[in-house]
């Protein structure tokens, strides 16, 4: 199926295959959706995006130009993925063996953020508004609220639900820490 549907739009250039999108999504030029992904209401999938087959994408997801999501990948509500984002699925990649077995799931949970160029080795659970920096290489879970920068991935901080970086005067509680953000006065709870 091309083109645009009653529930979302497809540009005439993109290759829409998936029967399950949702409501008011937009896919954009040359983006390619196959069949047996899923696509969540209000999404926008950038040019020359590739949906594999077995993706999951859940709702008010935004995925920049030239990022290809591949079968294992799971993506929740609220998710911005930066362009040229990469995910993996192969621990163990060679051309000449591939099966379905090699396959190893990555979640990215809700509100979190991937920056541009990004690499997320597969395997991992990116937490709940955690933020992975423009650039970084991800090969270990991330904790929720956590900022993650460089290569390897390392965390240097945590972030509010807005984004910004919350300040490392956080209250102590038995088994938590409260952070106050600096930007938007939202309490963020972070488990220990």
């Amino acid at each position: 199926m091309q083109g645009e549907s009653d529930s979302y739009y497809a540009h005439p250039t993109a290759i829409v295959e998936s029967l399950v999108i949702g409501e008011g999504t937009k896919i954009w030029h040359f983006a390619h959706v196959r069949h047996g992904s899923k696509i969540g209401k209000n999404c926008n999938i950038g040019k020359s995006v590739y949906i594999d087959i077995g993706a999951e994408i859940g709702s008010n997801v935004k995925i920049q130009n030239f990022v290809s999501v591949y079968k294992g990948v799971i993506i929740e509500d609220d998710v911005f993925v930066g362009p040229s984002a990469t995910f993996t699925n192969d621990l163990y990649p060679r051309a000449f063996i591939w099966n379905e077995e090699h396959i190893s799931a990555t979640r990215i949970c809700r509100g979190a953020s991937i920056g541009a160029n990004a690499t997320l080795v597969c395997g991992i659970t990116v937490g709940e508004y955690a933020m992975i920096g423009a650039g970084s290489v991800v090969a270990k879970d991330v904790p929720p609220f956590a900022l993650m920068l460089g290569n390897p991935g390392r965390q240097r901080g945590y972030v509010c639900y807005c984004g910004q970086r919350l300040k490392e005067d956080a209250v102590q509680c038995s088994n938590k820490s409260i952070y106050i953000c600096p930007a938007c006065g939202k309490k963020v709870e972070i488990y220990v």
